[in-house]
This record gives structure tokens, sequence and C-alpha cells, in this order.
């Protein structure tokens, strides 16, 4: 059970008409709710419906999700950090305001944080972790790692 501003959500809040909705819009964003309806042999009001309480509930959001190499972002670093001197959420907070910075993790293990990172080329590298992130009060050490292919980067499911 999970619960989020305040509204419990459970693995049985959703069912199968629910899943099918999302499974089609994850398919095609701008599919109407008379598509899906047809698709699913419900009327487009229900969908309307289901759609609203999806989102009520913070089960989904429909959002427009782009390729970030279709933006000229050409390189993915996923970045371990190392805090001392603050408070862990503080730091990953101002991390998570750096434009280039895709997730934000706090973490239980040998990283404090790890963070991933999409960057236009290889010469911003070093631009990025020395003086941006490293200038960044907390931040103790660094473990970057570039990524040398992409075996899969998928957000179906997505925490809200």
């Amino acid at each position: 059970m999970q619960i989020r501003s305040g509204k419990t959500l459970s693995p049985t809040t959703l069912d199968a008409l629910d899943s099918g909705i999302m499974d089609m819009l994850r398919v095609n964003g701008r599919a109407t709710n008379q598509e899906i309806a047809e698709r699913l042999s419900v009327t487009a009001a229900t969908v309307s419906s289901r759609l609203r309480r999806l989102e009520d509930i913070g089960a989904s959001r429909v959002v427009a999700v782009t390729d970030f190499s279709a933006h000229g972002y050409n390189v993915l670093i996923a970045v371990g950090v190392k805090v001392a001197g603050r408070e862990v959420e503080d730091v990953a907070r101002d991390l998570a305001k750096l434009p280039e910075v895709l997730s934000v993790n706090i973490m239980n293990g040998a990283q404090d944080i790890e963070m991933l990172v999409a960057l236009h080329d290889f010469t911003e590298i070093n631009l990025f972790l020395l003086d941006h992130v490293a200038g960044i009060a907390g931040v103790n050490a660094l473990s970057p790692g570039i990524a040398a292919d992409i075996v899969k980067f998928e957000f179906n499911v997505a925490p809200l």
C-alpha cells in the first residue's frame, strides 16, 4: 500500500480496465477517449471518468516524453555521490535543480545519492562534474560512469 497526498493507493485499486486504458495511452498518447472506448468495449464516458479517477488518486498522469537524443543529448552518465557535512536530502534537492539531471535517487548503499545525467557531448562532462556538482555544499566525492550503450530506458511506471 502506498500513501500519496493523503490518499491510499493499493494494488487492488487498479483493475483490468484501468490497466487497458493506461496501456493504450502508452502506445498512443494521443488516443481519444472514443478510440480507447471502442478498443476496450466500453463507453467514452467510462474512459473519461476512469482517466479522471486515475489522476485524482495519483495512479497516472498523461505527459509527453521525448527522446533526449532528439534534444541533442548524446552522453548519458550515472553519477554516485557521497555526502559529508550536510543532510543528504538537502544535497539531493540541490542536485535535482541542475537542468542536465534526469533523476536523483537517495540510496542505501555505497553511495548516498545516485543521479542520471544527460549531456550534449563529452566536452561538458568536466564542467558539469567539477563546476556544477562538486560546487554544491555537502558533495564529498563523485563516482561517475558513462553509458556505453542503452539496453533499456523505459518509464512505464514512475513515481508521480
